[in-house]
């Protein structure tokens, strides 16, 4: 089940500070930074009552200073938690597409004249906030992340007339590479780059033997999606979240 694959690959990928299993489901924490390291993943067969399991899941997220915050799938489990989350009161935030290209069947564009530069994490991370216009001191639990990273790690930049024009993380586990954190400087949007930028990624994938390529977009991305479906990405499944009603 290709999906099941990409759902351990992308959690893998991303990972929390610290997490727990309860029942099949993933408890995920890392300060509050994202919501897919900080919430309940519902991956697995549940044999609990699924009331009792989500005032468990609340009170533990509480304690820790956190929102309770679920992600679902069309394939959670059990599949009415979506509508048992809705009777307690919960919204929907964030509909996300999870994309997939397969790198045997696709041919992949030539490389453009930028150059994809190896970055050390602490530059990247600087790179990465100054294209964002984040404070650097405001991303400790994003560096701490990267650091945990169980898989083959892919810190990127692309160079045009030396200067950075956009960044972005690959993570390559088995035959698997997940792109993520892909950022293109604001003034120099729509010129390419973010395409040239994956392109060149993915190229370095499928030499260090990928064969699948995934990556996570919002719904209400329509340029970015598009940008992906043309480098022959397609829709593969969605997920949301679903948070507590303020």
């Amino acid at each position: 089940m290709l999906y099941r694959r990409l759902e351990e690959a992308a959690l893998n990928a991303w990972p929390a500070l610290q997490q727990m299993l309860f029942d099949g489901w993933l408890l995920r924490f890392a300060r509050g930074y994202t919501k897919r390291a900080n919430s309940v993943n519902a991956l697995y067969d549940s044999r609990l009552d699924v009331a009792a399991k989500i005032a468990a899941c609340e009170r533990t997220y509480t304690a820790q200073g956190l929102t309770p915050v679920f992600r679902l799938t069309p394939f959670a489990c059990p599949p009415d938690l979506d509508q048992a989350l809705a009777q307690r009161d919960y919204r929907t935030i964030d509909h996300t597409w999870v994309m997939h290209c397969d790198l045997h069947q696709r041919a992949l564009p030539e490389t453009a004249t930028a150059v994809l530069r190896h970055e050390p994490v602490h530059d990247w991370i600087r790179l990465w906030c100054g294209l964002h216009g984040a404070a650097v001191a405001q991303h400790h639990t994003h560096q701490a992340m990267l650091d945990l990273i169980p898989g083959t790690r892919l810190l990127v930049s692309l160079v045009q007339a030396d200067s950075v024009v956009a960044c972005g993380l690959g993570v390559l586990e088995q035959d698997y590479f997940g792109l993520f954190d892909l950022v293109t400087a604001p003034q120099q949007r729509n010129k390419g780059y973010g395409a040239a930028l994956v392109v060149g990624m993915l190229h370095w994938a499928r030499h260090h033997g990928a064969s699948h390529a995934y990556l996570q977009v919002l719904r209400s991305n329509a340029a970015a999606r598009h940008l992906y479906a043309k480098l022959g990405f397609q829709d593969e499944y969605p997920y949301w979240y679903r948070i507590p009603r303020v």
